[in-house]
């Protein structure tokens, strides 16, 4: 199982639906303490967090962690609930939620957490935290710390497992066609086109489907950006067929017509590098495990930052926050709230960082994992990115909108079609969801 995702989430429409029923749905049921733990006879207070790190490094190194916190807080005992992936975590809260029987704490997106605070089933920080400002909220990357806040300008999350996009390569494959890693998308464009060839596509990306949003969307987004504009304005309005996003999805068909790039399924940039028949792949650095599994030694993998646009560099932030349910009692919030805060300090941060791939939130934990940093040191050039990677707007039709551009992709890259004429569809379509809610 990948928890990282190609994306940031597959969830469905049916499941982000799901959470409007919720304010009914939670009044019925009550706002009680949660029936999953509390306070025992002895002082000790079960906390129960709701989370998908279910395979791999981040499984044991969550546990880990929580076995070393449960350590220097006896009085404390963490419950994971671990799911198998993050369509069907929001959909155990959302049910749990219903139920009267929420967890603790929960790991979610900020969209989800709109949806749950709209529905007033979490809690602002402030409310547990005892300030808007926790001291360890200034100490956070800009583009993680921005992403913690919901439109209302309230601090509703705590950050947990962050990660940005970065380009995986065959250096190797690169040296033997005399090129080096491009730092521009134009010199991307140009190398792409002298390493392809003799059965090697330089790239292949998964654009996802109109239900779902995969990793080519994610670049399409971040090539956006790079070009000065936005996919979203800050209310959420699509922006589709902004002159930046029109040029953005041009880059990407003259890719293909130069022979430079495949759409696919299923990860395809990491198993044409794998195979030798690829030179680049654009995935999360988070991913960063399952693509040294994938080329098995074959070569040394290379990993780099993103090339920069004619805006300069740009990046988007994935992974997922912390959010707080209200039904937990004011004991499991202040265990709650101490396990959070554990988890983002410093010492532990570099302990995530550097056994799961994900990145710390924080620059304060960079001294601890030096050792990590020097085996790996395209972990300097993705933290720097947590500095300006832009999050999505928090709202339930960004991911259908996402799913447009998703076929928009597609219609262009593999039929053909214009760029400017595919992009006013998916806005139609993206502008229909924002209407819907």
């Amino acid at each position: 199982m990948r928890s990282h995702a190609s994306r940031r989430r597959r969830t469905t429409t049916t499941l982000l639906a799901a959470g409007t029923a919720l304010a009914a749905t939670f009044t019925v049921a009550g706002c009680g303490s949660s029936g999953q733990g509390g306070t025992s006879a002895d002082g000790t207070t079960t906390i129960t967090f709701m989370e998908t790190m279910a395979a791999s490094t981040q499984k044991t190194t969550l546990e880990q962690l929580t076995s070393a916190f449960e350590k220097a807080n006896p009085k404390i005992k963490v419950k994971l609930e671990v799911e198998p992936d993050y369509a069907t975590l929001y959909a155990k809260e959302t049910a749990a939620v219903s139920a009267g029987n929420a967890p603790t704490i929960g790991q979610v997106y900020p969209d989800w957490a709109a949806t749950f605070a709209k529905s007033q089933v979490i809690l602002p920080v402030s409310s547990f935290a005892g300030s808007s400002t926790p001291a360890q909220l200034s100490g956070f990357y800009a583009g993680v710390k921005n992403e913690l806040y919901l439109p209302d300008g309230k601090l509703w999350l705590w950050p947990f497992n962050k990660s940005v996009e970065v380009m995986f390569d065959n250096p190797a494959l690169l040296k033997a066609k005399g090129l080096s890693y491009p730092t521009t998308w134009d010199q991307f464009a140009t190398v792409a086109q002298k390493v392809s060839g003799g059965g090697v596509t330089a790239i292949s990306v998964d654009p996802g489907t109109a239900s779902g949003p995969g990793a080519g969307t994610t670049w399409l987004e971040t090539l956006d950006y790079a070009y000065g504009g936005a996919p979203f304005a800050k209310d959420g309005s699509p922006q589709f067929t902004a002159p930046t996003m029109v040029k953005a999805l041009g880059y990407l068909a003259g890719l293909k017509k130069s022979g430079a790039l495949a759409l696919g399924t299923d990860y395809p940039g990491e198993t044409a590098l794998a195979a030798k028949k690829g030179a680049f792949d654009v995935s999360t650095s988070a991913g960063y495990y399952y693509e040294g599994q994938a080329v098995g030694g074959k070569f040394a993998l290379g990993t780099q930052d993103l090339p920069a646009g004619p805006a300069g560099k740009a990046n988007i932030l994935t992974g997922t926050d912390l959010t707080m349910f209200a039904s937990a009692s004011k004991a499991q919030q202040n265990a709650a709230w101490k396990y959070m805060q554990y988890l983002t300090e410093p010492a532990q941060q570099a302990t995530w960082a550097a056994g799961t791939g994900y990145l710390p939130v924080t620059a304060k934990a960079l001294p601890d994992m030096s050792a990590y940093v020097s085996k790996n040191p395209w972990v300097t050039g993705a933290v720097s990115a947590l500095q300006y990677a832009k999050s999505e707007p928090p709202y339930g039709w960004i991911e259908k909108s996402e799913g447009a551009l998703a076929v928009a992709i597609q219609d262009v890259v593999d039929k053909g079609a214009d760029p400017a004429s595919a992009l006013a569809d998916a806005q139609r379509t993206a502008q229909a969801a924002k209407a819907a809610g």
